[in-house]
This record gives structure tokens, C-alpha cells and sequence, in this order.
């Protein structure tokens, strides 16, 4: 057995409770993937597997350190490429030893790794970063780079245990088709947290992890799919069935209702004949009221029991049911000229970051894609679209018009806001608080959340925010860019936004490595950078 997860309890700081008392396993090379809606706690839990964080309760049985390639990669901003191969204390006992140092801890430290900066050059070229410098710092490279140095770490090690927490969240369309090789043919037991339907596929095992605990489902992705969606039917026939029977239940309690109203008041026609004594008549009518107290106390019961057992099943239904965005409308006319581009081009540290200028038009209603490799200048060329960074060659002409732009860092929340002040702050179209609590909550933000602050939000509730935030801010958004917009979403909620995004009408420009949204996107040409 590679690892037992038993019993485990996560509270956060601020003393909420994530998850409790949590149950599996994984054999020896069991592929896994971990999946769950956002902020169920599917990072913390591998940070918790990769000892990066404490346990409140219950015990990790592990048969070696995992190697873990994690979600957030800014953090590691200060280290060298070295460190972040785990190769760095290696590579100097090395040198050392090379250049005359003969001491016991070097020889120690090397061990039996002495082709080590072989295998380390063997390992980034797989990945296409042999051009890195092992000592310099990660802060200037791309994600994907800084992910593709993770991955050619675990190539490098070969561990027992690897750990992934949204490893094609950078990767461009090269690069995936190299992590799903390295999960095909590895021998590692693998937990991967992913919304990469196709990397999903590619695990044998799905876990779910929910409010209830971890549920395991026996097989890829898909099969998950196919036997949640069964269950998502189910509980619609049972919601079916449980209205129907509140329907009749109300209906035969204002019926009996009814019936023993025109009893009563036969009975006291009844009594006034026979002219009974004011004491037998009083007992006579406390004794009916008491007996239509008892019977409407039933049947009350009955459909409390009922309204009870609907509303448990709405809501494990709703948990299928997320995300849905209304972006609204612009209301410029379709092929309006909004940006016109001509041999544009940036130069960094001397060197100009394309090869053949950029030459292109973003026009109203059109959907176009930015594509091009990890560091080929994609979200450098956003920001010479917006204004916050000059060209060094070429011109841009804007028209005068309204965009939003949603990028990978969400830096359109602030940390120090709660849920509530930061949909307040982007309402420009002046919602009553009402209606934005009701937006909230149609967007899974329950009430309990409100005043929770944006800095503790998962990467995904922060997409979702950003979303809402969109929806209140203006109707006339005729541009809407985004920088991998599903690189932190669920699959269920990627499906409501691919969905949503479909609807919108105005123009759209996207960074997306993702096959399958790209496809569902049906982009109406593409910006190709070399």
C-alpha cells in the first residue's frame, strides 16, 4: 500500500472546518484523480499528503515522501531552478568535489549521483526547457515553465508517490501531450487534482471528495461521469415523486379540513335541537377540537416530514448545478472596429519577444484566440492591448468602447474585501443589495460566505467571484478578454461557463490551452505568436 489517509481532519485557521474524518487508500502505482467542486478542499488535502501542511486529526500513512508539483507557483519566485528540481544541495557537493573540495558531508551528499547534471540536462530537455540556467531564479519564467521544471523534476527523481495539483493549468498544447505520456508509462502511484478532462481519463480511479467524506469510483473520468449523471436522474424522479406526494398530502389535509368543519357545524345545528344541557355541549366541542387539533397536528407533521426530505434533495442536486453567468449584451453592432493592430512588436532586455510583427483587428462580436508556446508573449501581448505596457515597435488604434479583463492572478478581487463589499464595489448598474445576495447565492455563495474576505477563496471560488462581479458591472461590456478562464474551474462549472461565454455577443479575445474549450469556444480566427 502507497498510501492510507485515515480519519483525516482539516480546520482552517479561523477555525471553520474543511473536511473530517476522511477514509482511503491507494495501492502501489494506482493512478488516481481527486476531484470535487471548488473549495472542498482538494489542494489543501495534497498539501496536507505532501506534509506542507498540519493535520487537525487523524493520520497520513505514507510509503515514501511524495514528490508534490503544486497548484500555486509564485511562492517560488526567489528559489533557482536547482532548488525547484530538489537538486540544489546535490549540484553544489558536487562542484565542490570537482573543483578539489574532498570533505565527507560532499561524498555524502552525492552519493551515487554522479551523472547527476547529465540526467538533470536529460530531464529539462524532455520537458523543452533545456535552456534554463540551473541557478538562475524562477521569478522571470512563464507558469508553464516554472510547472515544466516541476515535471522534469519528478522525471528526474522517479518517485514512488507523486502528488499534482493542476498541472496543465500553464502547459500549452506541446507540453500536455507530454504529461499525459509521462502519466501514461510512469510507475508512480499518482493523485492528481485536474479539471483536464483528457488527463482525467487517463487515471483509473476517481475520488470525490464533498461535504460527505470521499466517495471512489471505480474507474476514468468519464465512468464518474456516467454514474453521477444516473445519479443526478434519480434524485429528479425522487424529487418528482416527493412533490407529487406533498401535493396530495395538502390536498387531503384541506380536504379532511373541510369535512370535519361541516361536521362540526352539524353537530352544533344538532345540539341547539335537541336543546343539550351547556355543560354536555361544551365537553361535546372540546372534545371535536381536540380531536381536529390532533388530526391537523398529523398531517402537519407529515408534510414538515415531506418539505424537509424535498429540500435535502434539492440540495444534493444542486451541487450538479453551478455556475450560471448571464454576462449581458453590448449594444454596438456587429464588425464595429475595436482595435487595430500594425507591426507591433516588445522588446525585452534588448531582444524583440517576436520574430514577425503582429499585424491584426479585433472586431465587435468576433471570437479570437491568442496561441503560442509557454513564453511566447501571449499575456505581454494582452497588456499592450490594454495600455499597460508601451510598444517598442508599431501602433494600436482604439476605438472608444467597454472591456473587462479576467486574468490568471483574478486581480480584479481585493484580498483585504469580503464577498459581499467586492460585488458592492464593481456594481455600476446599482442592484439593490438584495438582488446581488440573490446573484451570490444562484452562483453558489451561500449566505454563510458573505463576509468571508477574498483573500481565503480558492482559485475557483475567486473565478466564480470575478464572474458575478462582471454580471453587476456594466451591461455594455463589448470586449471581454480572458487569460485561461478555466485554468481553476471545476469540469461541471467549466461546462455552465463555456456555456455562458457561448451566449455572449460581444467580442471575445482568449488565452486558452485547453483543447476542449478552445473547440467549444468555435473561434473565428487566431493570433499566432512565434
Amino acid at each position: 500500500m502507497s498510501m492510507i489517509v485515515n480519519a483525516l481532519s482539516y480546520v482552517h485557521p479561523d477555525h471553520e472546518p474543511l473536511f473530517d474524518t476522511l477514509h482511503f487508500s491507494l495501492e502501489e502505482r494506482e493512478k488516481a484523480a481527486l476531484v470535487g467542486n471548488n473549495g472542498s478542499g482538494k489542494s489543501t488535502l495534497l498539501q496536507l499528503i505532501a506534509g506542507r501542511l498540519n493535520a487537525s486529526n487523524g493520520d497520513i500513512i505514507l510509503s515514501e515522501k511524495p514528490y508534490y508539483v503544486p497548484q500555486q507557483l509564485g511562492q517560488y519566485d526567489e528559489n533557482t531552478v536547482a532548488e525547484l528540481l530538489g537538486i540544489d544541495r546535490k549540484l553544489k557537493a558536487l562542484h565542490a568535489i570537482l573543483e578539489g573540495n574532498v570533505e565527507d558531508e560532499n561524498f555524502t551528499e552525492i552519493g551515487d549521483d554522479w551523472d547527476l547534471e547529465e540526467r538533470i540536462q536529460e530531464a529539462l530537455a524532455h520537458w523543452n526547457v533545456a535552456y534554463l540556467h540551473l541557478f538562475q531564479k524562477v521569478k522571470n519564467l512563464s507558469g508553464g515553465e516554472k510547472t515544466k521544471v516541476f515535471l522534469a523534476g519528478a522525471s528526474l527523481v522517479n518517485p514512488e508517490i507523486i502528488l499534482l495539483d493542476e498541472p496543465t493549468n500553464h502547459l500549452d498544447f506541446q507540453s500536455r501531450e507530454l504529461l499525459y505520456d509521462f502519466v501514461r508509462h510512469s510507475n508512480s502511484t499518482m493523485l492528481v487534482v485536474s479539471h483536464d478532462r483528457t488527463l482525467l481519463n487517463l487515471l483509473d480511479l476517481t475520488l470525490e471528495l464533498s461535504t460527505n467524506g470521499i466517495e471512489v469510483y471505480g474507474g476514468n473520468y468519464a465512468f464518474y461521469e456516467e454514474q453521477k449523471e444516473a445519479k443526478v436522474n434519480a434524485l429528479q424522479s425522487k424529487l418528482e415523486e416527493n412533490e407529487k406526494t406533498l401535493r396530495q398530502t395538502q390536498q387531503k389535509a384541506r380536504e379532511v379540513a373541510e369535512q370535519r368543519n361541516k361536521k362540526e357545524a352539524r353537530g352544533k345545528a344538532h345540539g341547539q335541537k335537541l336543546a343539550l344541557p351547556k355543560i354536555l355541549a361544551n365537553r361535546r366541542k372540546g372534545q371535536a377540537e381536540e380531536s381536529t387539533a390532533k388530526l391537523k397536528e398529523v398531517h402537519q407533521e407529515k408534510m414538515n416530514d415531506l418539505s424537509n426530505h424535498l429540500r435535502n434533495i434539492r440540495t444534493q442536486i444542486q451541487q450538479y448545478q453551478i455556475l450560471k453567468i448571464d454576462l449581458g449584451s453590448p449594444d454596438l453592432h456587429r464588425g464595429k472596429l475595436l482595435i487595430d493592430v500594425k507591426d507591433l512588436n516588445f522588446s525585452y532586455e534588448g531582444l524583440k519577444l517576436w520574430q514577425m510583427p503582429l499585424t491584426f483587428q479585433i472586431r465587435s462580436g468576433e471570437r479570437l484566440r491568442i496561441a503560442g508556446n509557454n513564453g511566447s508573449g501571449k499575456t505581454t501581448l494582452l497588456k499592450l492591448l490594454m495600455g499597460d505596457l508601451v510598444a517598442s515597435e508599431g501602433v494600436i488604434n482604439k476605438a472608444d468602447f467597454q472591456f473587462m479583463y479576467l486574468d490568471q492572478e483574478y486581480s480584479m478581487m481585493a484580498s483585504e474585501l469580503t464577498i459581499i463589499q467586492q460585488m458592492e464595489k464593481y456594481n455600476s448598474r446599482h442592484l439593490p443589495e438584495h438582488d446581488l445576495k440573490m446573484l451570490l447565492h444562484q452562483h453558489q455563495f451561500p449566505k454563510e460566505m458573505w463576509e468571508r474576505q477574498c483573500e481565503g477563496l480558492s482559485g475557483g471560488e475567486k473565478m466564480k467571484l470575478s464572474l458575478c462581479c462582471l454580471s453587476v458591472h456594466t451591461d455594455a461590456t463589448d470586449l471581454l478578454i480572458l487569460d485561461e478562464p478555466t485554468n481553476n474551474l471545476d469540469v461541471q462549472s467549466q461546462k455552465v461557463l463555456t456555456e455562458s461565454l457561448k451566449s455572449f455577443k460581444g467580442a471575445m479575445l482568449i488565452i486558452s490551452h485547453d483543447p476542449y474549450f478552445v473547440n467549444e469556444m468555435q473561434m473565428d480566427s487566431t493570433i499566432s505568436l512565434q
